[in-house]
């Protein structure tokens, strides 16, 4: 496999900026952007748009993200973000009278408030797994996985400072228990290889606006075959078959389009959205997932041993995610170190006891060498 080449020059980065932050946001690349720009310009000319334009550029987009995490089409469907196909995952799976949702301590509450809202109406419990002390979390959570489990919603790996979780053995042992396994990618696809044959998650969800650096408000979900004849959150006419007959809308049809189409968000076809959107899993897809991963890799690498020469806390690197690296500073207040990073124009987050170093394709090793000089500045 070639390795990727640094793409800085088609970010809008100055060269003082050292952005190490894309687990916040990731930034548009200029073509993103013009894409986006020229498909706001359209809304200008609305007599160019005619109604083939509703449909085909969102079933682009949803080829294109099946072909991102190897899966069939027909099971995308098209969201505005992850809170909104949890949603429509906490609507659709079984919870019985004291059976459990298992997730992770310190989740994102995206990943939360449906599933507490859920036990909440059906007499069921949310159970956390806590968050352990050797860095793994994928053995305490399978232990966590039994016959009262009836849903079982995690991350490929931990938002706050990238600890892995092997969702192939998670989506055995979930089926093992009768579970269904629903996962939010938000922090990991786009930045690493997400294969639904081998994991078999029954709902996998994630946002564009991180690792796949495409815009805000645009998310995808697949769901499996068995979930595709579900009740969908809202009811939008697009959703229905003969929706591209505009003179017959008036017809009302009971029928769905096929697949997870039913749960599409209204207005799918926005039309300064969905440009950006297509332009960026074509960038992303261009790159390839495994030459970004190895990429990223190799800077989260060489930060995680710059980090332990100074004496800081990583987790092992079968136990992190490859592109995003928590890094605990021993006494030090995180808060404060990045907000002093910031002012020198180094750019990182903080979540929970970490300071999350996530570096993309814009940066290089003069980024994570840039951040030491100030980080050992600022200790």
């Amino acid at each position: 496999m070639d390795r990727l080449e640094p793409k800085r020059e088609l970010f809008d980065i100055p060269s003082d900026i050292t952005y190490l932050n894309c687990a916040y946001m990731g930034p548009l690349s200029r073509p993103v952007f013009e894409a986006g720009r020229a498909g706001l310009d359209r809304k200008l000319r609305p007599w160019t748009i005619g109604p083939a334009d509703f449909f085909s550029p969102v079933e682009e987009a949803r080829e294109l993200f099946a072909r991102l995490i190897e899966a069939d089409p027909p099971g995308v469907a098209i969201l505005p973000s992850v809170s909104y196909g949890i949603a429509v995952a906490a609507q659709n799976l079984p919870l019985g009278t004291g059976e459990r949702i298992v997730t992770l301590a310190e989740e994102f509450p995206s990943n939360v408030y449906a599933w507490r809202e859920l036990a909440s109406r059906q007499s069921g419990e949310v159970v956390a797994v806590p968050r352990p002390d050797d860095a793994d979390w994928t053995t305490p959570l399978l232990e966590h996985i039994d016959d009262r489990t009836a849903i079982v919603a995690v991350p490929n790996c931990h938002w706050t400072d990238g600890g892995l979780l092997d969702l192939v053995r998670v989506g055995e042992r979930a089926r093992e228990a009768g579970a269904a396994l629903v996962v939010d990618g938000v922090q990991s696809i786009g930045a690493m290889p997400f294969d639904v044959a081998r994991i078999r998650p029954d709902f996998v969800v994630t946002s564009l606006y991180k690792w796949l650096l495409g815009p805000y408000s645009a998310a995808f979900m697949w769901c499996a075959p068995q979930h595709r004849e579900g009740r969908p959150l809202e009811y939008s006419w697009m959703t229905r078959v003969g929706s591209d007959d505009f003179p017959h809308l008036v017809n009302y049809q009971d029928t769905y389009r096929p697949g997870a189409r039913r749960y599409d968000v209204g207005e799918t076809s926005n039309f300064a959205l969905m440009p950006a959107i297509t332009a960026s899993l074509k960038q992303v897809l261009e790159w390839k997932v495994e030459r970004i991963a190895d990429y990223i890799g190799a800077l989260t690498a060489s930060t995680a041993a710059s980090a332990q020469a100074l004496g800081l806390g990583v987790a092992p690197p079968h136990l992190r995610a490859g592109h995003l690296l928590g890094v605990r500073l021993h006494g030090a207040d995180p808060e404060l170190v990045a907000k002093a990073m910031a002012k020198a124009n180094v750019f990182v987050s903080v979540r929970g006891d970490a300071m999350r170093v996530a570096p993309h394709v814009y940066n290089s090793p003069e980024d994570i060498d840039r951040l030491f000089e100030v980080l050992a500045a600022t200790l």
